[in-house]
């Protein structure tokens, strides 16, 4: 009842609701409100119908204590103490069993558990699924964040499996007979909802429902986002670790044979490093994003980005790269990049972004996600959402590289791991059955639209300076090729010996790979390098040597004392506040940087203060650097 009176209020203040009461446009205003009443009017007439079966089921059971009551009187003390207890334990019952499910779960999600049985059958759904029967073991080799996990059965047969038919194999099969108990079918529908049909008590089954029901589907049972959203699997990736961010790809990668480096090697004729041609290098242009559906009013957005990577239809390849997108509130279905701004362009803005990749796989392509950040505005929850996402293949089946030009991407919704889910299903829905009808539908799906260009020879060259994988943002690249050749210098020209594993005391390669996580401190880099190149002549920007040394004495009057400044608070995604605050302290230190000619009077000064550090955070354990991106060193 206390479900139902809260829809009924929030459809009351629907209804009441007027356009100009909106904080800011909202395309097709009275569809989008007529539609949101419909979702709670059905959501409220579930609720009586369930209202209506628990009544029934509080009717019989007095009818029946009734006539016990008429048949025994002298017994009525008894039964009222009988049934007494009986509640207690019935209620004992089921925080028990709440128990151990939540235990079933987290067990099942333990990395450590690899052998697990199928609580059902399931059929390969697209190439790579692997089929089972219900009380089939399979054993677990990756359990993916997206749910779709990586096993293999008896016959040595591997392939991704749903986590939602799989449970935790016991010997006695005590595990079986549980999953059994609880949970007669389970179904995956197209856009990936699971349907359970409990066989527990009514009231049992709908606190579950909320409790466990995923975010997701809470905003779109609501009417705050399109059915085809979900959470977004890049972002999850990225929050796991520094596995797919730009400092992890951005370190030098062993041989084989660990004697040495794989893709930096000196050229001791031009005293600089080997340029490394790649299978894939290219620049990709992210243009725009049109029709992209637009959230309700009960949740307010962020930041909208897309976030790119490289892909094979399985696992991602490369580091993951983010590029925010900005609209205009007269079409907030459309998003820009590269916007033009007076001054540096931030790197987070620029949509040119250069893409490398050595991978020999045929499949190889760009996996495009766009997405939101947003915050509920009646609980203050925040999150990431994926408003859909395109794959972009690089090579055709006869293995040639796809020409450069641009591109119109259909976005999918769902998960990159789902097949046939429609970003807005409601579009589709509303589509009439002529030609010109089903016109109409395409020109209001959503789009990604992007432009691949091709490489001039000079382009090639500087690219070809960088690791082997990466994907980044163009306005930074000279930086990067600045850090490569410092990184040359330290690891293979200045090195006493080959075999030497000692720290290097070196402050930039220490903190670099930091950097390039924090867009803000990269724009600030590119700030101090690009007034520091203003003033130099002709002779000098030919000198490499030269620059070299330049770059190192701007890093340490630029963004090496900000690392350690207090002044500065940690990086946080889509937080306006502190992106503000650290703009601010990053401006005043540039600016009294400049008119001190350099960071030593700011650092002397007692106003200022930094954090406490020791040597080893100004040394460069290039050996502990390799372990992390090769575990089997």
């Amino acid at each position: 009842m206390q479900l139902k009176k809260l829809v009924d209020e929030n459809r009351n203040a629907l209804h009441d609701l007027k356009k100009a009461d909106e904080p800011a446009p909202v395309g097709n205003y009275n569809l989008r409100k007529e539609e949101e009443e419909k979702l709670l009017l059905k959501l409220s007439q579930q609720l009586q119908k369930l209202v209506l079966v628990l009544d029934q089921d509080n009717v019989t059971t007095n009818y029946a204590a009734d006539e016990e009551h008429q048949k025994d009187p002298q017994t009525e003390d008894a039964n009222e103490e009988e049934d007494e207890s009986e509640d207690e334990e019935s209620s004992e019952e089921e925080d028990s069993e709440e128990a151990d499910d939540d235990e079933e779960d987290k067990l099942l999600d333990d990395p450590n558990v690899k052998e697990c049985i199928a609580v059902g059958n399931f059929n390969a759904q697209q190439e790579g699924d692997l089929t089972f029967t219900k009380g089939e073991v399979l054993l677990i080799h990756d359990k993916k964040a997206d749910g779709w996990w990586v096993a293999e059965n008896l016959k040595g047969e591997r392939g991704l499996v749903p986590r939602t038919y799989l449970a935790v194999h016991n010997e006695d099969g005590e595990s079986q007979e549980q999953t059994e108990e609880h949970i007669e079918v389970v179904d995956e529908t197209a856009d990936g909802t699971e349907i359970k049909k409990r066989t527990d008590s009514h009231w049992s089954a709908v606190r579950r429902a909320i409790t466990e029901n995923d975010t997701v589907e809470v905003l779109a049972t609501i009417g705050a986002v399109p059915a085809g959203f979900r959470l977004s699997t890049l972002f999850q990736l990225l929050e796991e670790g520094n596995q797919f961010r730009a400092s992890y790809f951005l370190q030098p990668e062993l041989t084989p044979s660990q004697l040495a480096f794989k893709d930096l090697v000196w050229n001791s004729e031009k005293n600089t490093i080997y340029p490394r041609p790649t299978r894939v290098s290219l620049i990709v242009t992210l243009c725009s994003c049109k029709m992209i559906p637009l959230p309700g009013v009960s949740i307010q957005v962020l930041s909208r980005h897309v976030r790119l990577c490289l892909f094979d239809g399985n696992r991602v390849l490369s580091n993951i790269h983010t590029v925010r997108g900005t609209w205009q509130p007269k079409n907030p279905q459309t998003w820009t990049f590269s916007p033009r701004v007076t001054g540096i362009l931030p790197s987070l803005l620029d949509g040119d972004c250069f893409v490398r990749s050595n991978s020999v796989s045929s499949d190889i392509g760009i996996l495009f996600e766009l997405g939101i950040t947003y915050i509920r505005n009646s609980t203050g929850e925040r999150g990431e959402l994926s408003c859909g996402w395109a794959f972009l293949k690089l090579f055709t089946s006869n293995g040639m590289p796809v020409p450069s030009k641009m591109y119109e991407l259909l976005l999918n919704g769902g998960t990159p791991y789902e097949r046939g889910v429609e970003v807005d299903p409601s579009i589709s829905r509303r589509t009439g059955s002529g030609v010109f009808h089903q016109f109409i539908t395409l020109k209001k799906q959503p789009v990604l639209v992007v432009k691949l260009r091709s490489l001039s020879a000079q382009s090639k060259d500087i690219l070809n300076l960088l690791p082997e994988t990466l994907i980044g943002s163009m306005c930074y690249i000279h930086l990067l090729i600045f850090y490569r050749q410092i990184l040359g210098d330290a690891l293979l020209k200045d090195r006493i010996s080959m075999q030497s594993t000692d720290l290097i005391c070196n402050p930039i390669l220490a903190t670099f790979p930091q950097l390039v996580d924090q867009p803000d401190l990269m724009d600030a880099l590119r700030s101090a390098w690009a007034d520091r190149e203003r003033t130099m002549k002709r002779s000098e920007k030919r000198d490499g040597e030269f620059l070299k040394s330049l770059f190192v004495l701007v890093y340490h009057d630029s963004v090496f004392p900000l690392l350690q400044s207090t002044f500065l608070p940690d990086y946080k995604w889509a937080e306006e506040e502190s992106e503000a605050s650290r703009w601010k302290a990053i401006a005043d230190f540039l600016k009294k940087s400049r008119e001190n000619d350099g960071a030593l009077q700011y650092l002397l000064s007692p106003e200022n203060t930094h954090r406490a550090f020791d040597i080893s955070e100004l040394a460069y354990d290039f050996l502990g650097e390799v372990r992390k991106n090769n575990p089997g060193v």
